[in-house]
């Protein structure tokens, strides 16, 4: 488990939440994320992403398990402390 910074300017919504989903399917692992206050999500599904509502600057909780869970944590983790709105 590990608390992470959201980067992008507007939050975790379309583009940054569909990279973001989309690297964590690809990862293969079990990957969720909440926000304080909110339900843990499957970071696989960008619909559920978007539910959270995740605005620019908010702390989320990212959890993987797994094989590899410690190297795909620290990927999905520089993901969303990275601008990715270009």
């Amino acid at each position: 488990m590990q608390h992470v910074i959201v980067a992008s300017l507007s939050g975790l919504h379309s583009r940054p939440a569909a990279i973001i989903s989309t690297a964590a399917r690809d990862s293969g692992a079990s990957v969720t994320l909440s926000k304080l206050g909110s339900k843990q999500v499957n970071l696989t599904s960008t619909l559920a992403l978007l539910s959270l509502g995740v605005a620019h600057g908010e702390e989320v909780t990212l959890t993987v398990e797994g094989e590899e869970a410690a190297r795909i944590l620290a990927e999905l983790a520089a993901l969303i402390e990275k601008n990715l709105d270009n």
